[in-house]
């Protein structure tokens, strides 16, 4: 009885899943442009810097996508491609920057933590797991080599500085651009 019980849970959660991803209508895509003779460096490159380097980038990228060079991009992730040069359609690159799927949607939308300076709005409010773990404390001290205590700042105004405004994900030209240089041959 245990066993067709886990059976049917697994069946259920295996269906409820599929029904999930169904749900995603990647009809709406944005077209792809109509701009010919796109290059990686004139035209996807700008596109890449504003949006998604940070993340993506030579330093520490995430999932091991690289999409600061034309190799990077065509190498993909610790998983595989990220695209299939000529078919922007079944992209992955594509559906993470159309956002159409919450799930895969690049850049990420900003959640709230959760603990302590959770979602009433602490420090570390909105931007989710990827942040560091920082907890306020006036800077100065000894590790500042400033002067003790007095300041306002905190360690997370400091690092919030430095990794600057969060970052804007891709309009709907700007995916008909990457979907176009795909089209293309992504070259």
């Amino acid at each position: 009885m245990k066993k067709h019980v886990n059976f049917l849970f697994a069946v259920c959660l295996f269906a409820g899943l599929s029904v999930a991803q169904a749900q995603v209508d990647w009809s709406k895509l944005p077209p792809a442009s109509t701009n010919a003779n796109l290059t990686y460096t004139n035209d996807i490159l700008p596109i890449f810097k504003a949006s998604c380097i940070r993340c993506h980038g030579d330093q520490r990228p995430r999932a091991q996508l690289n999409l600061n060079t034309l190799d990077g991009v065509l190498r993909g992730t610790e998983n595989g491609p990220v695209l299939k040069p000529g078919d922007s359609q079944d992209s992955l690159l594509v559906k993470a920057v159309s956002q159409l799927d919450p799930k895969s949607a690049m850049p990420p939308k900003p959640r709230a933590r959760r603990g302590p300076g959770g979602p009433q709005g602490g420090p570390g409010a909105g931007f989710g797991t990827n942040a560091p773990n920082m907890q306020p404390r006036p800077e100065g001290g000894p590790e500042s080599g400033g002067p003790q205590g007095g300041s306002t700042n905190t360690t997370f105004q400091t690092q919030m500085r430095r990794m600057g405004p969060p970052t804007k994900p891709l309009t709907a030209e700007q995916v008909g651009l990457v979907r176009a240089w795909i089209d293309q041959g992504a070259k």
